[in-house]
């Protein structure tokens, strides 16, 4: 198993099961229930050239927010992700850091609770997670996913990640009403417009009982056999193409399906309009959060804990820059890695490490915005560990440091200066691949020096980076941040496991 909260150092293979990571100590039972997040549908009707589960929604992917649903359910579940075939790779990223969130949040609710005041949530102990590359349609997605299944689980619940404020509770609710009933299982909520049955020409032919009507949601749950034969029979009489939606599926078998009530935050996010609405309602939740702890004052109990969470309103939000530069190497057979993504064709740049300019110029933005020093100071070029260490590396360890001073990172901008490679073509999947890493919105740019300075002869690449950072709220700030390595002192890296 490959260590839960480091992103790979090399792409990742797309034509099969991918599992992240597996944390299952040996005195808890494995999971008898597992969600599969749909994640591989087209963003054509969002308006958007990312797959739809990678677009952002305040700062980060859909599918982040959709994790964050299944992470907060108190049912132990395996997670099986169904990602486009060429971004099994993001996705496992964005589950790594949907993981970290989650242990984040369990350790300040663990801690609130030894305090003696009521925790915050009940948060799972273990988990399984899968990355699962996609098929052609999602009923294909879907039995690619069934696949990955472990042996223990018997309730199977499939979501689509385009509903990302699903409530956790919700999915709860669908796993115990399987459970209760033995049959298939979906939320809805009533229909509130009155529908007509109109022609072809636009003539109204009637008006639909809507008393009789229900908006099906996700996710929907079934018996892992029930789902299994509903699959089978569909396929044995040619109706697995046509039924895209899986209680239909099971329906059309001939298998009971029943509606539980759902939630108007479930709603699938397919238009402009719908990122808009779902902007909207965070932002207002984020305000509302702000303000109520901006209501502590002296005389108001809060939550006791160490270190920087103890005072958070001593933090401000920080700003950082970083520059990097990389000559390109001799050696024409050095791989090009350059914004997290691997170049195939292009000569590398020289180093210590992979020399991906922009993944280094972002860490030393990111550790002088929170008063840290910079990337030489805390990683040293001197260390045989990081030889060849990709950006991600970096990144992954700056953010936990940056977690540990007692900030989050608001966004990140870059700026790429040279003749090579041609960015603008991948300059999307850059900004998703390092959003993932960040848990926050990057933008990049890319320019030339109009054949001035030595970018401009092409001897080598340049990056620029500013970083935002805004303080944690006190339940998400680490209650024992680790100590910041002295100066020619490296970290214990977790990527070495």
């Amino acid at each position: 198993m490959t260590d839960p909260l480091v992103p790979p150092a090399a792409p990742l293979p797309s034509d099969g099961v991918e599992p992240v990571f597996s944390t299952l100590p040996v005195d808890v039972a494995p999971p008898s229930a597992a969600v599969i997040i749909v994640a591989a549908g087209s963003g054509t009707r969002l308006g958007n050239a990312e797959p739809k589960a990678f677009v952002l929604l305040q700062m980060r992917p859909l599918l982040s927010h959709a994790l964050d649903t299944i992470f907060g359910m108190r049912e132990l579940v395996q997670i099986i992700v169904v990602a486009p075939g060429d971004r099994v790779s993001d996705a496992r990223v964005i589950a790594a850091q949907a993981a970290r969130r989650h242990d984040v949040l369990a350790a300040a609710a663990s801690s609130t609770e030894s305090t003696g005041a009521a925790p915050t949530s009940s948060p799972v102990p273990s988990r399984t997670v899968t990355i699962v590359a996609g098929g052609r349609t999602r009923q294909d997605s879907v039995e690619l996913g069934m696949d990955a299944l472990l042996p223990s689980v018997d309730i199977v619940l499939v979501h689509d990640a385009a509903r990302a404020l699903t409530p956790a509770a919700l999915c709860d609710d669908v796993v115990d009403a399987v459970r209760s009933t033995g049959h298939g299982i979906i939320p809805g909520l009533p229909v509130v417009d009155t529908i007509k049955r109109v022609a072809d020409s636009g003539a109204i032919l009637g008006t639909v009982d809507r008393s009789e009507l229900s908006a099906g949601q996700t996710p929907q749950g079934f018996p892992r056999a029930m789902l299994a034969d509903a699959r089978a029979w569909t396929l044995q009489n040619g109706r697995f193409e046509a039924l895209t939606d899986d209680a239909a599926l099971v329906a059309d078998a001939g298998l009971p399906v029943n509606v539980i009530p759902g939630h108007p935050l479930a709603f699938k996010i397919t238009t402009p309009e719908d990122l808009e609405r779902a902007e909207v309602i965070l932002h207002a939740a984020a305000t509302t959060t702000h303000s109520a702890d901006a209501s502590v004052g002296p005389g108001t109990d809060a939550p006791a804990s160490d270190g920087p969470a103890a005072a958070p309103a001593a933090l401000l939000p920080r700003i950082g820059t970083g520059l990097d530069v990389h000559a390109f190497a001799s050696d024409s057979r050095t791989e090009l890695w350059l914004a997290g993504l691997y170049w195939p064709g292009e000569r590398g740049l020289s180093g210590h490490s992979d020399g991906d300019v922009a993944a280094h110029a972002i860490c030393d933005a990111l550790l002088g915005a929170a008063g840290l020093g910079d990337i030489g100071s805390i990683f040293g070029t001197a260390d045989p560990r990081f030889s060849g260490a990709h950006g991600d590396v970096f990144l992954t360890e700056t953010v936990r440091l940056v977690a540990a001073a007692g900030y989050l990172v608001g966004n990140v901008s870059v700026q790429i200066i040279g003749n090579r490679p041609r960015f603008t073509p991948r300059r999307g999947e850059a900004e998703t691949r390092l959003a993932g890493i960040l848990s926050a919105p990057v933008n990049i740019s890319a320019t030339t020096t109009d054949a001035l300075g030595f970018t401009g002869r092409g001897e080598g690449v340049a990056a620029t980076a500013t970083a935002l950072l805004y303080p944690a709220p006190p339940a998400v700030q680490p209650p024992a941040p680790a100590r910041t390595p002295e100066p020619g002192l490296t970290p214990d890296l977790n990527w070495e496991a």
